[in-house]
């Protein structure tokens, strides 16, 4: 048995270490064709503490994912951004139901020329009255201290200025919020 558990651990940090190799690689400053899927799986494998006592992760990707070009390390920000707020939502929404983790689900799909990346999560929603600020730059709910406000305001203008995609939400209170990331498959020049 403990044999066994060494080996799981062994193979843990192998996995976050191959993994952050992999998140950190210098050259991100370049539009290369990326795999996006693996680029989410490994964003995910290196920010797994931050979420994983607030919520677990569901992946629902695309097997046939055309490649994307994107400057690697600003679309590993902007997943990393959207999995943490996700994962705040649900610590929030625990604070009222305690013991109770959340789920994030993230989906990867083509449609027509674009690449959709949806996260999703069944915290407590974006109250109406502030959803069109979400992405204004200093904007936060958090307390002060806490939060800087740049966030969803650096994701948008990576989404949209940087890949020259869009990037929107849906939200109910007390049933959670959805981001759809649209990333052109073949970008103009």
């Amino acid at each position: 048995l403990a044999i066994e558990q060494s080996l799981d651990g062994v193979h843990r940090v192998s996995k976050i270490v191959m993994a952050m190799k992999e998140f950190s690689h210098p050259g991100g400053q370049e539009k290369k064709s990326l795999d996006l899927n693996r680029a989410i799986q490994t964003t995910l494998d290196i920010s797994r503490n931050a979420w994983k006592y607030m919520a677990d992760v569901v992946t629902r990707f695309d097997p046939d994912l055309p490649p994307v070009p994107c400057f690697s390390d600003e679309f590993n920000q902007v997943i990393l951004n959207l999995v943490v707020n996700a994962a705040q939502a649900m610590a929030d929404k625990g604070k009222e139901n305690e013991n109770v983790k959340g789920t994030i689900t993230i989906t990867t799909r083509s449609d027509k020329g674009w690449v959709e990346i949806l996260i999703e999560d069944d915290g407590g929603g974006i109250p109406e009255e502030i959803q069109t600020k979400i992405f204004d730059p200093f904007f936060t709910t958090k307390p002060v201290g806490v939060g800087t406000g740049q966030g969803l305001s650096i994701v948008h203008s990576i989404v949209t200025k940087q890949h020259q995609g869009t990037i929107t939400f849906s939200s109910q209170v007390n049933r959670g919020t959805t981001f759809c990331v649209r990333l052109p498959i073949h970008p103009e020049k």
